[in-house]
């Protein structure tokens, strides 16, 4: 028995250091395969029998098995790709991806992803990318009373993990509907439109839409002109005219009077009088035609101060130049005031609060913290310092002896880069900007370490289309390999956990990049060498002991 207990231990290590090797081998084979992480092989004593000796009973070994076989899933070497959708995780996740049109979800550290001719982004057999679709932001008109954060605006992951999918490798066009302009006005300029009775609104007096040139350049001191896009990608000059009112002991306060304007033939507003009958605004019909909205900048030494802003409303269609027909502007809900131009002639769009509106966001550098109410609609966000506030634009009245009178912000905050009116040589524009665009052709796209797909198009925009789910677990021990680089989910690994790339327990992903097999040849060589020694060891074993019962056999001669 004891003889023949030998055999079979030896027999088991032959059988264990065998697997050892095909594990070894497996390693050494994918050496160069993208994203592979090796395996070890550890053994355990297979049993122990009782055997009988004069302290006692004792024990035997009985020989060896596999006890386990380990993934290393440590980090991996990167080599540089020219393909942008190649990927590589730094740090501790899985990409998730799935075959079209089924539940089954498999997990990789391979990246090599391509987008294939249906526009998913699709790995080597064709499994789709799982990621977040991403939100994009909107301007919004407030129409209750509440509080605004500056806080910046970010783009936000939405839903649950999709299919990656660029259905179309255009980008839509995007309606303009932010405008920031911050300008240097001169604070020795005259002032060049002048009224009596309307001061502060001079260069609206002065306006005439429906001419060829609706204010001459002798009527204000300065002008900014960028380009605004409609809801189909249309470019249309918006431009806003500054003019310096002649102020009496206003007790240092210097006071613009300002007038956002487009041209006169795009504008398409329609509204209604009085008499409930529509009159067209634009397209040149009336003097008013383009002007979108008025109202003054107050400057305390050089700095912005107050601000105040009027639009037509809803009824305000009767007779356009009459100032009572212009209201205190609607805030968005980043606390700038909105107004509209309606470049499409759309039903219901011509007033920033109408339900089919595009509103635009004024941004001089200088917002609203309190939008909340006086007592009504008009008043939300406004308030004035001396008397009444003036709700419309004609109850500002002529008095230039104070700024006090004029409307203002109820709690203005102004940024580091706001219009200012300093002596330095003449007026300029320091800084403008808007968020709309035409629409353009997907060029190229790039992936950021937060795993965020960003899409570069032919008109100049960079667009963040997706952003790229990583899976982490409990026990990634427990995953099961499923051949073609690719690992699924046991009850021993438990559920992933999805997360974006750089949150909490996630790695970060490197573009233009492919993480390397983790095998180490000169470990795995050592590895083969205890390996073949141990082999080798074991059939001595058998060897012998076959000696030995050659040796028994012998005895009977």
């Amino acid at each position: 028995m004891g003889l023949g207990a030998s055999l079979y231990s030896g027999i088991s290590g032959l059988t264990a250091h065998s697997e050892r090797m095909t594990v070894i081998g497996n390693n050494l084979a994918n050496v160069n395969t993208t994203g592979f992480k090796g395996a070890r092989m550890q053994f355990e004593d297979l049993m122990s029998t009782d055997f009988s000796t004069v302290n006692g009973v004792g024990q035997v070994g009985r020989g060896v098995r596999v006890s386990t076989v380990y993934s290393d899933f440590g980090q991996g070497a990167f080599e540089s790709s020219s393909e942008a959708t190649d990927m590589a995780i730094s740090g501790d996740g899985m990409f998730l991806v799935s075959p079209l049109g089924e539940d089954m979800k498999y997990f990789s550290r391979a990246g090599n992803f391509r987008f294939d001719q249906d526009g998913f982004l699709v790995d080597p057999h064709g499994y789709i990318l799982q990621g977040w679709e991403i939100e994009r932001s909107s301007t919004s008109v407030t129409t209750t009373s509440s509080n605004t954060s500056l806080s910046p605006r970010s783009a936000r992951i939405i839903g649950t993990p999709t299919d990656i999918r660029l259905e179309n490798f255009q980008s839509e066009p995007n309606p303009t509907t932010n405008v920031s302009m911050v300008t240097n006005l001169d604070p020795t300029a005259p002032d060049n439109s002048s009224s009596s009775t309307d001061p502060y609104f001079a260069m609206f007096s002065n306006w005439h839409g429906d001419k060829e040139t609706p204010l001459p350049p002798t009527l204000y001191s300065y002008s900014s002109t960028l380009k605004v896009y409609d809801d189909i990608g249309t470019a249309h000059n918006l431009t806003v005219y500054y003019d310096q009112v002649t102020m009496s002991n206003a007790g240092g306060d210097t006071v613009w009077e300002y007038m956002v304007t487009c041209e006169p033939n795009a504008d398409r507003r329609i509204l209604s009088g009085m008499d409930g009958q529509d009159t067209s605004i634009g397209q040149a019909e009336t003097s008013a035609a383009g002007v979108l909205m008025i109202g003054t900048m107050t400057f305390t030494t050089g700095q912005l101060s107050g601000m105040s802003a009027y639009t037509l409303k809803s009824n305000g269609g009767g007779s356009v130049k009459d100032l009572n027909n212009w209201s205190l502007a609607d805030f968005s809900t980043s606390g700038y005031p909105v107004c509209t131009a309606n470049f499409l002639g759309k039903s219901n769009a011509s007033t920033a609060e109408a339900t089919n509106a595009t509103p635009l966001q004024i941004d001089f550098g200088i917002s609203n913290r309190d939008l909340s109410s006086n007592g009504g609609p008009v008043t939300i966000g406004w308030e004035g310092g001396l008397g009444s506030l003036p709700q419309t634009a004609a109850m500002v009245g002529s008095d230039v002896s104070s700024a006090g009178y004029l409307a203002n912000f109820k709690d203005p905050a102004v940024s580091a880069l706001a219009t200012q009116s300093f002596d330095t040589g003449g007026p300029s524009t320091l800084f403008q900007s808007q968020d709309g665009y035409s629409a353009g052709i997907l060029q190229n796209i790039s992936v950021s370490r937060e795993g965020v797909i960003t899409g570069h198009y032919s008109n100049g925009q960079v667009l963040e289309l997706y952003a790229v789910t990583l899976a982490t677990f409990t026990n990634e021990h427990g995953l099961r390999r499923e051949g073609g680089n690719l690992f699924s989910e046991t009850r021993e690994s438990g559920p992933a956990l999805t997360g974006q790339a750089g949150s909490t327990g996630k790695g970060t992903i490197d573009g233009n990049s492919l993480e390397m097999s983790n095998v180490d040849m000169a470990t795995e060589f050592v590895r083969m060498i205890s390996t073949q020694r141990g082999f080798q060891a074991n059939t001595k074993v058998i060897t012998t002991t076959d000696s030995m019962l050659g040796e028994v056999i012998a005895m009977k001669r």
